[in-house]
């Protein structure tokens, strides 16, 4: 059997690489993924917006390379992803440094010093690779002149994106104030991926990252340091001779944390959209907010999240992809991650049911009844109530037959759809009729005096009230008139 070698052509395949699919957020994240690997504790993201040529550079402290290193390190699949790596080490297949950088730029320059050895440099551009169509990688003689090459003064690496034709137009005042959102995007985004090494944790070295000069600060999906949020207990999930840790955690209700807590937690897209599994691969953030097919997403569950923590020598068996963002748990413990869904679902409902209890059936006062028929459900006015009972009770027979006309209106007019996309994006906002203070006061009164009638004691009055809207949302000012209430009667008597 004859063989031949059939190359790829070095232009065709170098664009191609460019399109697996990286965001700014992704890229970024790959490249300091090599810096942690090369034990960086200081990671500087420095860009140059404002120039006719932007740039952006990621320089570190880590152990550097000679040139031999940084040759090798350039080289598209510089290690298989089969090969056995160290348990801190975040690569993957040995593209991530060319396949990050191609994606979001057409040159790339690494300078690196390792040891005080002299400064090793060596550059792709694609201009020069679709000219020549073959794999030729620069050796800059002088790089003095480079953007942010004075960034580096002792050990470490820094990686130079130019010629930024994904993320710049043409338009350069647009192109300035986009790069500049782009890059606050990205750098966010870093605070969630590597939140654990920005905090420092047991197990793993405390990492700054910064941006041009401004720290990074760590951002928990789980707000673990509230005492409001309820942590469950771990799993411990074995794979062969390697072990998978799962933790779920419930978030607080909105009520039990600031507006600006409630906001950040909520993340750009939602408490709905990011619920669900939290997957780490050393103790970096691969994928989040995802049920892997296990579950919808719900309003009941949308304070839940579950962390998972995986070692990198399971990559295969979750399937994890180039960019490093994508992940599919294996099926020897999707059962397991199914049965944990089930548990933290519950919790999640119960913080958000809780509160709701008392008013649909638990309160002994409530103007809204829930009424549940087979798989339906709705809710009626309760024509019981004292209130609406005492207004019927002086009414004519036709009156009162125009009266629960009203009611059936309002019973069948319920903006269903609407509360349920308000409550959906800003529960928070999502607030009570406010009563004006005679209002409050003609309604209190009317509804003791009714109840008083009915030969109920003021005491259990109190109680009735103090479990029931709208009297609880204002218990204060209802407590001053029931008090008042009572001092007229002891008057009286």
């Amino acid at each position: 059997m004859r063989r031949e070698p059939v190359a790829p052509r070095a232009s065709a395949l170098i664009e191609s690489m460019r399109d697996i699919g990286y965001s700014l957020q992704t890229a970024l994240a790959d490249i300091i993924d090599n810096s942690i690997t090369a034990g960086a504790r200081h990671i500087g993201i420095h860009s140059d917006t404002t120039s006719d040529t932007p740039s952006i550079a990621i320089l570190d402290d880590g152990c550097g390379m000679t040139e031999k290193e940084l040759l090798e390190a350039m080289r598209p699949g510089s290690v298989s992803p089969l090969a056995r790596r160290d348990s801190r080490d975040l690569g993957r297949f040995g593209l991530g440094l060319k396949t990050a950088s191609f994606s979001q730029c057409r040159r790339l320059t690494v300078l690196s010093r390792k040891a005080g050895s002299p400064i090793a440099c060596a550059r792709w551009d694609l201009d020069t690779v679709a000219e020549w169509d073959d794999w030729l990688v620069e050796i800059p003689e002088c790089f003095d002149e480079l953007p942010h090459s004075e960034q580096l003064v002792s050990d470490g690496t820094l990686v130079i994106w130019e010629k930024l034709d994904r993320l710049v137009s043409k338009d350069q005042k647009a192109a300035s104030q986009s790069l500049v959102r782009q890059i606050d995007d990205a750098t966010e985004d870093l605070e969630l991926v590597f939140h654990r090494f920005l905090a420092g944790e047991a197990g793993i070295p405390r990492v700054r990252i910064s941006l041009n000069g401004r720290q990074l600060a760590p951002f928990d999906p789980f707000n673990s340091r509230n005492e409001a949020t309820e942590a469950g207990q771990k799993e411990i999930v074995q794979i062969g001779d390697h072990q998978i840790e799962i933790q779920p955690f419930t978030l607080p209700h909105h009520k039990k944390v600031s507006v600006a807590d409630w906001q950040r937690y909520a993340g750009r897209e939602g408490y709905l959209r990011n619920q669900g599994f939290y997957v780490y691969r050393g103790k970096r953030l691969i994928i989040h907010g995802t049920w892997f097919g296990l579950a919808k997403q719900s309003e009941l569950t949308r304070l839940a999240r579950v962390r998972i923590d995986m070692p990198n020598v399971l990559d295969f068996d979750w399937k994890i992809d180039v960019k490093k963002a994508s992940a599919s748990p294996p099926p020897q413990i999707r059962a397991r991650l199914r049965n944990i869904i089930d548990r933290i679902g519950a919790s999640s409902k119960r913080v958000y049911t809780s509160r709701g209890k008392r008013l649909v059936d638990d309160a002994r006062l409530p103007v809204w009844v829930r009424v549940q028929d087979r798989n339906e459900i709705s809710y009626r006015l309760n024509h019981d109530h004292p209130i609406f009972a005492k207004f019927s009770s002086g009414l004519t027979p036709e009156q009162q037959n125009e009266f629960r006309q009203v009611l059936e209106l309002a019973n069948a007019t319920i903006p269903i759809d609407a509360i349920f996309s308000d409550a959906s994006g800003n529960p928070e906002d999502l607030v009570s009729n406010r009563f004006e203070a005679g209002v409050l006061h003609d309604l209190v009164r009317s509804t003791i005096a009714v109840l008083i009638e009915q030969g109920t004691s003021i005491r259990d009055i109190q109680d009735m009230l103090k479990g029931t809207e709208p009297f609880r949302s204002n218990w204060t000012a209802t407590q001053e008139i029931i008090d008042l209430f009572e001092t007229e009667c002891a008057t009286d008597a």
